[in-house]
């Protein structure tokens, strides 16, 4: 890890970022892609070591209250944050400015911080959102190295509902020929009907692939998948988007399921969702209303 001071924190959507890079290892980030600059090597997370002031005088500023966003390049619960508490720190300050927060993560590490996040919900609004790719635990830990597997972020959704905090889940990305069966999506799906998650984000089965990580993910699948390079390759070339033959059936799996159980799946309305802010009258928790 090293350092680095920055001169601001948020986003003109109120989004943040504590730190930059990631250790998760997972073979399709789109974070290490070039267009987003990094002069530093990926796993060398970068710490905003005043992002914590500037948040604070941010929050302190802003006339109009809202929900602050983290998770969006990188995960907020990386290993790191065990000894910083970078997020946990965060949420504390917008806890004390009575502030939203959403959060998007694969970590069961979340779970720390869920005192926190009951507190924010109870005065506004709290949403954690999880992504989820691969039900099979051991594809998982290929696919996603180092983090924990699905079965256990199933897990972390389930507590999430028992403290009565709304989640969004995104099922992104989908992997052709890896992960792009029916038997996957439907266990995937399972698990959001299981969990109660209140949207689900759903782009399409495939993956996108810009200069950065598109060599990265080469290399992965060269490891992980002898062979499926050269397919990848054949079939999709350079373009941006490899889509999977699947897409059709996998999406109307995911449109039917979500309507028959009242899940959101457009991508308009949960993103409007996930930005909607309220603040409930002497802390009084009201519920997450779709």
């Amino acid at each position: 890890m090293h350092e680095v001071k920055v001169k601001g924190i948020l986003s003109a959507k109120n989004g943040m970022n504590l730190y930059r890079g990631c250790s998760h290892g997972c073979i399709y980030c789109d974070s290490r892609s070039r267009c987003y600059q990094m002069d530093h090597d990926f796993e060398d997370i970068e710490v905003k070591s005043n992002g914590l002031e500037l948040l604070e005088d941010a929050l302190r500023r802003k006339r109009n209250k809202c929900m602050i966003g983290t998770g969006s390049m990188s995960d907020p619960y990386i290993p790191l944050e065990k000894e910083l508490c970078y997020t946990r720190s965060a949420l504390e300050l917008i806890r004390r400015y009575r502030f939203g927060a959403t959060l998007i993560t694969k970590s069961d590490l979340v779970l720390r911080d869920l005192d926190l996040l009951q507190e924010i919900h109870r005065q506004t609004r709290a949403v954690v959102q999880m992504t989820l790719t691969t039900w099979d635990d051991a594809l998982c830990k290929i696919v996603e190295p180092g983090v924990c597997p699905t079965s256990r972020r199933f897990q972390v959704l389930k507590e999430f509902q028992k403290a009565g905090i709304p989640t969004v889940v995104w099922l992104t990305p989908i992997l052709p020929y890896i992960n792009d069966t029916m038997v996957n999506l439907q266990a995937l799906l399972e698990c959001c009907v299981d969990a109660g998650v209140r949207g689900v984000l759903w782009f399409g089965a495939g993956v996108t692939l810009r200069d950065g990580n598109r060599e990265y993910f080469y290399h992965q699948l060269d490891r992980q998948f002898p062979g499926m390079k050269e397919q990848y390759r054949k079939e999709f070339g350079n373009s941006y988007v490899a889509a999977s033959r699947n897409d059709r059936q996998l999406s109307a799996m995911v449109k039917d399921t979500c309507g028959r159980y009242g899940i959101l799946s457009e991508p308009d309305r949960v993103f409007a969702e996930l930005q909607r802010f309220e603040e409930k009258e002497g802390g009084e928790q009201l519920s997450f209303l779709l």
